[in-house]
Order: structure tokens, then sequence, then C-alpha cells
């Protein structure tokens, strides 16, 4: 079941609401219904994937499971998407990684059969000539407690996701509502801001360029 994208058919954008799903996941070896309600609260960082069993696929998954105490540290949960089964991605984690398995992992797996909640986002391949047909892009959402959309990346199959980037995006958006500052280009944790104010603001650029 999923509810409507925001702006109908239009691409979803940062500051509108994250589409709804609910959906059955395998979380450890276990079919697991999860729901964009219960992430209500946290922060979510959603992503998708192309296939199962495939060659990039598995690196991301395993990076973006190995970080998930990190982001449980700041209330963010991980979840994975991809139109495979959810029988097929209870075979990928019971396969060993060293036979061409996932192995076990720390964060659910989203069986998008229907397909609906790849659509939703954005991320279904839609041109039955193109090899991906039927399978979702490398898209990451990050979403925040209320809902809505923070930041949107979209990658083409052959590169895959860096998951210090995200962590350092979620960091970044849960410093600026916290403190109203805006975080500059390259901004870690612990690094000057900027002071949505022009004095301010032109007296950071102007010691922020000479470090760059």
């Amino acid at each position: 079941m999923l509810c409507a994208a925001a702006g109908g058919a239009h691409a979803l954008m940062p500051r509108q609401q994250a589409p709804a799903y609910k959906a059955t996941a395998v979380v450890g070896e276990a079919f697991q219904r999860v729901d964009s309600e219960s992430m209500k609260g946290s922060w979510q960082v959603l992503f998708f994937y192309p296939f199962d069993f495939t060659f990039v696929c598995p690196t991301e998954i395993v990076a973006f499971s190995n970080a998930v105490d990190d982001f449980a540290a700041i209330n963010t949960k991980v979840v994975a998407v991809s139109t495979d089964s959810k029988f097929t991605h209870l075979q990928w984690v019971r396969t060993p990684r060293d036979q061409g398995g996932l192995g076990p992992v720390k964060l659910p797996l989203i069986a998008d059969v229907s397909k609906d909640i790849s659509r939703a986002y954005g991320m279904l391949v839609e041109d039955p000539e193109d090899e991906l047909y039927g399978a979702a892009l490398r898209g990451v959402f990050i979403i925040d407690p209320q809902g809505t959309i923070r930041s949107i990346t979209v990658n083409d199959e052959a590169v895959g996701r860096s998951v210090d980037e995200a962590m350092r995006i979620v960091k970044g958006f849960q410093y600026a509502d916290e403190h109203g500052e805006g975080c500059p280009a390259n901004w870690q944790p612990g690094a000057k801001t900027i002071v949505p104010d022009p004095d301010a603001s032109k007296k950071f650029f102007g010691e922020w360029s000479k470090e760059v």
C-alpha cells in the first residue's frame, strides 16, 4: 500500500513530504512488515539499489549495515529498497559473502515487488529498452522526523554511494535545524557554520575563503 507522491506525477524534491509506504522486508532472516509511519520521530536514510546478487550493490549495503549503530546514535534509521522479492532477499542474506551472497546485515531490505515504492520515489527505470528496466536507480533520500525530504541524490548504476557523505548530510541538517545556521561546502561536524546575517556571513566567507 502506498500514498501518492507529493506533487502527483512531478519529480520529488527536498521540502516535500516523502511518499508513505508499507511493505515486507527481510530483517535478519525473517520477513517483517515495515512502514514509513514507524519511522516518524527519527531521521531516515532510505536508499534504493538495482538488484540482489550483483556487484556494486552488496558493497553499499554492507557499508551502510556496518554504520547502522553510528546512524542510530544520531537518531537515524537506515532502510534499503529494491524490486527483488522477499525470497530473493532472504536467499541473498543466507548466502555467504565468499560464495557471492550478501551475508547477514543489520538493516531492513524492502521487497518492492509491486514497484510502487520505487515508482513513487521516482527511482523506477520504466524504459523497456533500458537494461535496468523494472529496477530502481541508486537513490538516497534523507528524510527528517516529520517525514519531510531534506536531501535527494541519485547515481547511475556503475558508482556506489558514500556512507560518510550520507552521515555528513544528516548531521548537517540536524545541526542547522537546532542552531538555525548554515553548513558551508565540505562542512564536517565541529567546523564553523554560517549565521544567516549579511554582516556575519560576509565575515565568515572572508575567513573561510582563505582556508580553502
